[in-house]
Parts: structure tokens; sequence; C-alpha cells
């Protein structure tokens, strides 16, 4: 057992393009750099963080549970109501390791599991809000932004301006 908790570090960093006619958002480029430590598997570790990365950009593009307001039952019950991400919502991944052997675990590795979906999701919705701002002044999307939520952000956008 570690004397100490084994984090991972690292980054994620997305490049998208907004069609600002429909809302889509297309990923057009996806970098992650992580130190996970000692790598046991290098191939496992890639496939965690590229099963994570694609659950991160399902959670900031299109998974939307939605709940009835009066029982609390969830309506978004099946894969026709709740969508997820499927090959062609996810880019290809560049996926690289700096990895640092940890000092507080025996085999001087570090936890990879979650990393893929912690780092994906911010770095989506940042680069979304990111590139809101600077073309509409959008200050604020809630996820998941989809393409109707994308696309009423910068029509609000465009009426505020022209009044």
């Amino acid at each position: 057992m570690p004397s100490a908790a084994t984090f991972p570090n690292g980054t994620h960093i997305a490049e998208i393009e907004v069609d600002s006619d429909t809302g889509a958002i297309e990923i057009v480029d996806y970098v992650v750099v992580d130190d996970f430590g000692v790598t046991l598997n290098p191939l496992l570790l890639a496939g965690q963080v590229h099963g994570g990365t694609a659950q991160g950009i399902g959670q900031a593009l299109m998974e939307h549970a939605v709940y009835d307001g009066g029982s609390g039952q969830l309506v978004a019950a099946s894969l026709l109501d709740y969508a997820l991400p499927r090959a062609a919502d996810v880019p290809a991944i560049r996926f690289e390791t700096r990895n640092v052997p940890c000092r507080t675990h025996p085999l001087g590795v570090k936890g990879a599991g979650e990393a893929g979906a912690i780092g994906s999701c911010p770095a989506v919705m940042n680069a979304v809000a990111d590139a809101l701002w600077r073309a509409y002044r959008i200050r604020r999307i809630d996820m998941p932004a989809t393409p109707e939520r994308v696309w009423a952000a910068i029509a609000e956008a465009r009426r505020l301006h022209t009044l």
C-alpha cells in the first residue's frame, strides 16, 4: 500500500471549430500529455486515456441526463434519448507521456483510469467557451454544449449586438 496519494498529472488541449450557422462543434485537434509514473503496460494505459477522453468529450458536448420535475424519474433512460459519443465524435488523439516515477509507491506507478475523463471535459468546454467569447462575446454556456444550445447562444448574442 502506498504511503501517500499517487495522483497522475498532465494536460489536455482541445482545438475546436464552431459552425455559427448550426452550432455544431468539431474537435479538430486533441493532445494529451500526462505523467503516470512508471508505465507497466503502455498499450493498456493509452486505451484507458483514450476511453476516458471519449467519456469527457461526451459529457461536454452531448450527454444530458433529463429528469421529470415532478417525480424525479430519469426521462433520458435509454440510448434513444441519451447521446453517447461515437467514433466519429472523437478525434484522433495525440497521446504522450512524460513520466516521473512516483516516490510514494514501491513500483513508482501513479493512477491512470480517471485521467482521460478528468482532463478532457474541461479542455473541451474551455475551448468552446473561449471560441464563443472571442467570436460573439458569449460569457457562459452550460454543459452539454449541444448544437442547439450553441446555436441559441449565438443567435441571442447576434440579436443583442444588433439592438
